[in-house]
């Protein structure tokens, strides 16, 4: 088994870097919707990188196995310093067609960034659990996945405080300094070559090789898709425009969505005690993904005014408030459930040696599922509004659902 200490090196670093990347996102946001930009422009600049998480997981697996999880840490920390950095030199003179693409071009190595941080630390984790406690290895990953999404929440919050206080140039230098103690301490910790893979990686291991691992990453675009759909345009706009809520509204909105999104997924284990195995944790994810498709359906019905009205529903503009909030924080604990579930499912599918080529494989879908949802929020919510968003992610759900039928209830076979 591995050394728990390197573990732990490399989890610290990772949930340093996860508080500057909600920081960072809440930062953009704030920062450019104050100074007059569109909420499609606040969009096209989280495209690139959401974008470059399809290329960066897709070969940081390979880089993973092939030359340590600790090198891909350390590029990790060391791509968003530089984004950092990039993002202080903007200037105020420059146009908004140039500003758009400098900025795209930060967030893309911060998109670098997250993934190979990311893959990282869930890669380590598959290392320091023997096969045969997968009661654990479930408990581990879901901690570790939890923590990271609660981190996230918490540094929206610290983004809106840090600009408030320190202002948008100045945050972005102290995150960049916070990030630089925190590369020089994990060089000085992490030992020896973790997760480094023992015999040689060819070109055709990039592709994973087991039936169970291609379904399931399928399923994840659709599940990530389903969220992104109306997480990152639709809703917030919808609360901004139509609810008249402030911008702080909004954001402490989102920000408590993510926490408490984080939370569930820490607790998954308890609330599924009988998921100790791949078969366990195979069934909950077809029956947990019905029920989230029938929920989000329900959600699309109760906040449709009109369609409330045909079915005599007394006051149904009274209704809508409660059916969107309330129906969206129940939507954040089944979507937990559901992405805690496959998380696990991943590492408990893959072997020790190339653990990091199967988990960058399977977040390179979760990445190409987030690029879809991104792109389809801005589109989907202009042209035909935020109950369309609601329908076509229980559509996308139906999708997810269907292709974990053909997820086995045992260990994976060879394709």
């Amino acid at each position: 088994m591995a050394d728990i200490k390197n573990y732990a090196s490399v989890t610290a670093p990772y949930w340093a870097f996860t508080l500057t990347d909600g920081a960072l996102r809440m930062l953009v946001l704030l920062h450019f919707h104050r100074i007059g930009y569109t909420p499609l422009d606040l969009a096209f600049l989280f495209l690139l990188y959401e974008a470059m998480g399809i290329v960066t997981n897709f070969l940081g697996g390979w880089i993973g196995a092939r030359f340590g999880l600790k090198k891909t840490l350390y590029g990790g920390l060391v791509f968003q310093i530089v984004a950092l950095c990039m993002l202080s030199a903007m200037s105020p003179d420059w146009s908004v067609a140039f500003s758009v693409a400098y900025v795209m071009g930060a967030q893309a190595l911060s998109g670098v960034a997250k993934d190979l941080t990311k893959m990282s630390s869930k890669s380590a984790v598959k290392l320091v659990v023997k096969d045969e406690n997968q009661g654990l290895l479930f408990k581990w990953v879901a901690l570790l996945t939890g923590s990271k999404n609660a981190l996230k929440g918490l540094g929206f919050l610290l983004g809106g405080v840090l600009l408030s206080w320190l202002g948008f140039q100045h945050s972005l230098w102290a995150m960049a300094g916070m990030l630089f103690i925190v590369l020089v301490l994990a060089v000085s910790t992490i030992k020896g070559e973790l997760g480094k893979a023992k015999g040689k990686i060819k070109g055709k291991d990039l592709f994973s090789k087991t039936r169970e691992i291609n379904y399931l990453s399928a399923a994840r675009i659709f599940l990530f898709a389903s969220r992104d759909v109306w997480f990152v345009v639709g809703v917030p706009v919808f609360l901004y425009s139509t609810f008249n809520w402030s911008f702080d509204q909004v954001g402490g909105f989102m920000a408590a969505w993510v926490i408490g999104y984080g939370i569930v997924q820490a607790s998954v284990p308890k609330l599924l005690r009988k998921t100790n195995g791949a078969a366990e944790g195979t069934k909950a994810a077809k029956v947990w993904g019905a029920i989230l498709a029938v929920l989000t359906m329900l959600i699309a019905v109760g906040v449709d005014n009109n369609l409330l009205i045909q079915m005599g529903v007394p006051a149904p503009s009274a209704i809508i408030p409660y059916a969107l909030v309330g129906g969206l924080m129940i939507f954040g604990v089944v979507f937990a459930i559901n992405s805690a579930v496959h998380s696990y499912l991943i590492v408990a599918f893959s072997d020790h040696d190339k653990v990091a080529l199967n988990v960058g494989f399977y977040y390179m879908a979760n990445a190409i599922g987030r690029l879809g949802g991104t792109l389809l929020s801005g589109l989907v919510y202009q042209y035909a509004g935020l109950i369309a968003c609601l329908w076509v992610s229980a559509g996308l759900l139906v999708i997810g659902f269907i292709l974990t039928l053909f997820l086995n209830n045992t260990q994976s076979e060879p394709c």
